[in-house]
């Protein structure tokens, strides 16, 4: 009995810790999103951080989105549809920005190819 009694205790913690962990304030939620979003009329900051204006009305924006039960994407898919991807600080990886993620490793591939070239020509010349 007492075994059984230790397993309920157990179950009850951890039924109610994840469901506690799974419930994740909206605050935090806001918090958490409005962070990764760009003032767009401050210099690279984030709308978290942010007293203007646009960036109060944002997170009232986000707020009642996440009241009304949308999820993070579909709020971001909402404010870059409004704003473009420019909101974000780190842009979705499709086809439109395919270029931008690619660049950086094209550039580093190409570089490490002239400078394999060059250094066999001054090995042989």
């Amino acid at each position: 009995m007492k075994i059984l009694q230790n397993f309920f205790k157990l179950f009850f913690f951890l039924f109610f810790s994840c469901s506690l962990y799974a419930n994740e304030s909206i605050e935090e939620k806001v918090k958490k999103l409005t962070l990764e979003l760009r003032c767009m009329t401050c210099q690279n900051q984030s709308v978290y951080d942010s007293d203007s204006d646009f960036s109060k009305d944002i997170k009232i924006i986000v707020k009642k989105k996440f009241e009304e039960g949308l999820s993070e994407k579909e709020i971001k898919d909402i404010l870059t549809e409004r704003y473009s991807e420019y909101i974000l600080f780190k842009p979705y990886f499709n086809s439109k920005n395919l270029f931008l993620w690619l660049f950086p490793f094209v550039l580093v591939i190409v570089a490490t190819l002239l400078l394999i070239k060059n250094s066999k020509k001054t090995k042989t010349g």
